[in-house]
């Protein structure tokens, strides 16, 4: 099978006209009609990953976030992206990123399956035509009834993470959440006018926590790592399913930063 035939499938879940306009999606790197036996699957494509795929005899790698963003002049081993570009290219290796368009189609309503949102609907509107409206995050309701302190328990659980940080009344009743994975800070006002109890997300500073709250909206910051890492799971899944003859391999788990 040939890179082309797994971009298709991957195309067909996430479609590259889901992503935003700034972001940069698709096959960034290699070539397109090599022959692929093995896909390694990562949140980001980091020099470890880059060599434990070669370790692996990988052909293609598969991250959710892009290796590269903004545009660059030059590719060489003089600087951290340039050095991952060139071995990459030396051994090989076809690289594709899927991050907005996974997030519209496939991050939001994993996350939103693992907290067992119901009534969902989309939190914000990134893309809409005559059959539907697709976007970011999720708005929904809790199973049940739940205290914040119960909640943020229920969070650090459903997404496997050892902590969670937590802006709000700790004994506040909460049912209607919004949920949007990575960086949340961008939602804000649309969770406040959606009128949710509670946004779950990652990379909210103090002034946006405290901010939040005074305006009515409690927090739960389980990290930008904490809920995108499950693109890693998802996708093996996903391949395994739809394409069987390939071997498919993952990142360790590996949070980027340790609390001490």
């Amino acid at each position: 099978m040939n890179c082309a035939d797994i971009i298709e499938r991957l195309e067909q879940l996430s479609p590259l006209h889901y992503a935003e306009e700034w972001d940069n999606v698709g096959l960034l790197l290699g070539r397109r009609q090599k022959e692929v036996t093995s896909v390694f699957v990562a949140l980001d494509a980091t020099m470890e990953v880059i060599d434990e795929a070669i370790r692996l005899e990988s052909d293609m790698i598969v991250t959710h976030h892009p290796m590269i963003f903004r545009a660059i002049k030059r590719a060489s081993d003089d600087d951290f992206i340039g050095a991952r570009i060139v071995k990459l290219l030396r051994y090989d290796i076809s690289y594709y990123a899927m991050h907005t368009n996974f997030d519209v189609m496939g991050m939001a309503d994993a996350a939103a399956d693992a907290l067992q949102l119901t009534g969902r609907q989309v939190l914000d509107v990134t893309f809409e035509d005559d059959i539907s409206k697709e976007g970011i995050g999720r708005l929904g309701l809790l199973p049940d009834v739940m205290s914040l302190k119960e909640l943020a328990m229920f969070v650090k659980s459903a997404f496997d993470v050892s902590d969670v940080r937590v802006y709000g009344d700790l004994e506040r009743k909460t049912e209607k959440i919004a949920l949007c994975p990575g960086s949340g800070k961008s939602v804000i006002g649309q969770s406040l006018k959606e009128a949710a109890d509670v946004l779950v997300t990652g990379d909210i500073d103090y002034h946006e926590g405290i901010d939040a709250v005074a305006q009515g909206l409690c927090i739960i910051d389980a990290g930008h790592y904490g809920i995108e890492k499950l693109f890693i799971p998802y996708m093996r899944d996903f391949l395994h399913r739809e394409l069987p003859q390939i071997t498919v391999h993952t990142a360790e788990r590996k949070d980027p930063f340790v609390t001490l």
